[in-house]
């Protein structure tokens, strides 16, 4: 009964992408730190993902839940940890305990991506309005990524910080029907970025999801 959507590894946090993950209103739990390693899940029914998280902390009491969210129709568990083989375990507690493996998630899909150059002041204020991580400055160049299923975000994120460290993390929308990401920099960075982003999420598998 309970569907796997997203069963994300997300491997050595960068800097930026921990520290947004440690913000309250994402680090309900324990915020990770830089380095770490992070374990996205994502299932529905929403509720179904108590049983997610008593698997994991039982098979792994030393795992920290640092997300522990249900919303109207998905839940959402992160666990991190410095043990890349610990998260292991813990995950193939919850695969097990589920009846799942990993590439039974959904295959990401991306909505639309695209990069505007020379960010007009009007257009970096209200953004920063609303964005939750580093501000946007004007003269910019904005890397936009929509996507489906949504905590695709995350590892969009922490991938486009490592290949181009230079790059502002702007914001990250990753609860919900679609994640949405914002990264500024120079006009190469956010190339650099995107074709990155477009190699990770091209080499993910799992199950095609509705069109």
């Amino acid at each position: 009964m309970t569907e796997l959507r997203v069963y994300l590894l997300v491997k050595d946090l960068g800097r930026q992408f921990a520290a947004y993950m440690s913000t309250p209103t994402r680090a309900r739990g324990y915020p990770p730190m830089q380095g770490e390693h992070s374990l996205i899940i994502e299932i529905a029914p929403a509720l179904a993902i108590h049983r997610i998280c008593d698997l994991a902390l039982k098979k792994m009491p030393d795992m920290e839940p640092g997300l522990l969210y249900t919303e109207r129709q998905y839940g959402i568990l992160e666990l991190h940890s410095a043990d890349l083989g610990q998260l292991d375990e813990a995950g193939k507690a919850i695969l097990d305990g589920i009846g799942h493996k990993a590439d039974d998630q959904l295959r990401p899909r991306t909505l639309y991506a695209d990069i505007i150059e020379d960010v007009s002041d009007q257009h970096a204020i209200i953004l920063n309005r609303t964005r939750e991580a580093s501000m946007l400055l004007p003269g910019k160049s904005l890397l936009v990524y929509e996507l489906e299923p949504a905590l695709f975000a995350t590892v969009a994120a922490n991938e486009a910080e490592r290949v181009a460290p230079g790059i502002t993390l702007v914001d990250v929308q990753m609860i919900g029907a679609s994640g949405r990401l914002f990264l500024a920099g120079t006009r190469a960075e956010c190339e650099r970025a995107r074709d990155r982003i477009d190699e990770v999420l091209g080499s993910i598998v799992g199950r095609p999801g509705r069109s």
